[in-house]
């Protein structure tokens, strides 16, 4: 980097933080810029660098959302004596998607809000205010302080990665692109609520959150189902419930049961209970008798119906609410080993056929 480069860049680090941020920031990128130094023998001080921002495939999902940026107000004069740990300090951290020219809503920014981890969200003061109950918790009635660009700062006690996908749920955009974990989904679930915005409103079918979290469902299916239970999101939790089906309602400890509440802990237990004793409904009546023939009596086909009550017994005994469907033509379909008779068979083949018709639309969720 020659001499003119660094003074460049210089200036470019000092124009900002003299007024807002103008630059366009890509949501799945992470960049610094740091103040140069023409020092380069001494070892605790920075050389003079701008790292280039890495390729979107190469971004790191948790850091997608900030960006940093130098604030030159506490440097010293000379830029040559800037230390590693100066400069550090003197790095803010700006939420990539919430920035000053951001173009978010059609309204400018007027409010900053700064998470529990010192990262800066630039939004609209009346699209919080208009959606909130609470007025944000109360934190909009509160005294404000300003910023250099006389702006109210309010402090949220929220990590960043949990308040960008509040934000993200006001505004009502997408933040699937930042690959969220369901720990932080879930925070930002009972933010929501903490802050006024009702849950089963923002969190409707169709909705960015609402189609994030359903995703979740394969992998975090009672954690899901009890934050839907906890803020009555039914929407959420009937589609969540038909993970459940291999859940182990012996397990519902005492405080999960609390967290369910009655109501979903209820329609929890009827749907594996009904279940359970739909499949008993299915498999127990045996196949038809068909009319007595020379080569098959009524006394041979009694063979069939023996074997068929045994194979449906060891079917209901195991029985569960996500028995599959191999499992049933498993274990019935060799009976039709033990019969000579074309016609009881044909007559097996039918009563299997029709049991796994039932079994397949029998309701899975709550």
């Amino acid at each position: 980097m020659d001499h003119n480069s660094d003074i460049t860049d210089w200036e470019f680090a000092l124009e900002s933080i003299q007024q807002p941020i103008d630059m366009e920031l890509d949501s799945g990128q992470y960049s610094s810029l740091a103040a140069p130094s023409p020092v380069h023998d001494r070892a605790d001080v920075l050389e003079p660098f701008q790292l280039p921002t890495p390729p979107q495939s190469t971004s790191p999902p948790a850091r997608a959302f900030l960006h940093q940026i130098a604030c030159l107000r506490d440097y010293p004069a000379s830029p040559s004596s800037t230390t590693v740990d100066e400069l550090n300090e003197n790095l803010i951290s700006v939420s990539s998607a919430f920035f000053p020219n951001a173009q978010i809503h059609i309204l400018p920014p007027d409010l900053l809000l700064l998470s529990s981890d010192a990262v800066y969200f630039y939004l609209g003061r009346n699209v919080l205010s208009d959606s909130s109950a609470n007025a944000f918790n109360g934190l909009l009635s509160k005294p404000q302080s300003k910023s250099a660009h006389n702006m109210n700062v309010v402090f949220v006690p929220e990590h960043s990665a949990v308040l960008n996908i509040v934000l993200h749920t006001v505004y009502g955009v997408s933040c699937a692109h930042y690959a969220p974990a369901f720990e932080s989904l879930s925070s930002a679930v009972t933010a929501l609520a903490k802050y006024g915005f009702l849950p089963s409103r923002f969190i409707a079918p169709a909705t960015p959150l609402y189609i994030l979290l359903l995703s979740q469902a394969p992998l975090y299916p009672i954690d899901l189902y009890t934050l839907a239970a906890t803020h009555d999101m039914y929407d959420l939790a009937v589609p969540t419930s038909s993970h459940l089906l291999s859940f182990s309602v012996d397990s519902v400890s005492d405080d999960l049961a609390e967290r369910l509440g009655a109501k979903y802990l209820r329609r929890l237990f009827f749907l594996h209970l009904g279940r359970v004793d739909a499949l008993k409904r299915i498999l127990l009546p045996p196949p038809r008798p068909h009319a007595p023939t020379s080569a098959c009596s009524f006394d041979d086909q009694k063979s069939l119906t023996r074997a068929w009550a045994l194979a449906a017994a060891y079917l209901v005994w195991n029985a569960k609410p996500d028995m599959s469907v191999s499992t049933m033509v498993s274990t019935l379909s060799p009976l039709g080993k033990l019969l000579s008779c074309d016609i009881c068979q044909e007559g097996l083949r039918s009563h299997i056929r029709n049991a796994i018709v039932q079994w397949s639309v029998t309701k899975r969720t709550i």
